[in-house]
């Protein structure tokens, strides 16, 4: 399979300035994490407040460089000036408050507005609008100002604007974070069929742990380490660990996780109701 996204000892440092603003030293916010991650592959990245996720997901699309260590987007150098273009045509970013991100007046000016850049001819853009504004749903919407939207339509409005630039790779930085349970639903559904229809890479950095469940791998981060990485069903079978890395662990997990510890044949890393009531069903 090709690489979509590399991370060879990536190493990140903020300078810490004082209330002068001079530099009083270097702060640490990823410290050699390595990743790959394959075309059309769903990966999660989770970690509390702080943990350099963000940071992280800034690094893919070249939004920061490294301070050592390499990030390379489908097979181009970050941190070469001249690619700039086609690493950001690569990976397209979708931001925790779709409202940094919209700036049309009305929807489909909104999602044209990055092919247009592009230089995609007018013909293409319109196609590509209407073609996207379908994947997430929104098509109805064409017409509407997003600021009479809802924060989940806003979302969805946001993504089909990186979908219309046509990138091989959609990075997610906590889509969800401003958005109510039924948005959030709304805004991972749109992001999973358009991954199994457009084939693309899906990268989802997250604190909500409900939220990786399909995903192909998890990366967990704390202190801009990776310290934990497997499928979700490895990384929710160890309940104690997850805790003790401040994550919020679904509440299902955590009863499965009791029930085993008091002598119930349960299999670890329970991620849905359905499979824990089916797994109580089958006790003798």
């Amino acid at each position: 399979m090709k690489k979509m996204v590399q991370t060879d000892d990536l190493i990140f440092e903020y300078a810490k300035r004082d209330e002068e603003g001079n530099v009083i030293g270097n702060y640490r916010a990823i410290d050699q994490v390595n990743l790959e991650v394959e075309e059309g592959q769903f990966i999660a990245v989770l970690g509390h407040n702080g943990s350099g996720k963000s940071t992280l997901a800034k690094h893919l699309n070249a939004i920061l460089v490294p301070t050592e260590g390499t990030v390379w987007v489908d097979g181009t150098n970050t941190s070469d000036p001249n690619e700039l273009w086609n690493v950001r045509q690569s990976a397209g970013m979708v931001f925790q408050n779709p409202d940094n991100q919209i700036i049309g007046t009305v929807v489909e000016e909104d999602v044209g507005f990055g092919p247009e850049n592009l230089g995609v001819p007018t013909d293409e853009i319109w196609k590509r609008v209407e073609d996207s504004l379908k994947a997430v749903g929104m098509i109805s919407y064409r017409h509407h100002s997003p600021n009479k939207l809802s924060g989940g339509q806003k979302q969805r409005v946001a993504i089909a604007g990186v979908i219309a630039m046509k990138p091989r790779c959609i990075v997610l930085d906590e889509p969800t974070a401003m958005l109510d349970p039924n948005g959030r639903k709304e805004v991972l559904r749109t992001v999973e069929e358009l991954r199994k229809k457009e084939k693309v890479t899906v990268i989802l950095i997250t604190h909500y742990m409900e939220e990786v469940i399909d995903a192909d791998k998890v990366f967990v981060m704390d202190h801009g380490h990776v310290v934990m990485e497997g499928t979700p069903r490895e990384i929710f079978s160890q309940v104690d660990t997850l805790k003790k890395y401040r994550l919020d662990v679904p509440q299902v997990t955590i009863l499965a996780d009791e029930l085993k510890k008091r002598g119930l044949d349960i299999p670890a890393g329970i991620l849905r109701k359905e499979e824990l009531v089916e797994a109580i069903c089958r006790l003798k």
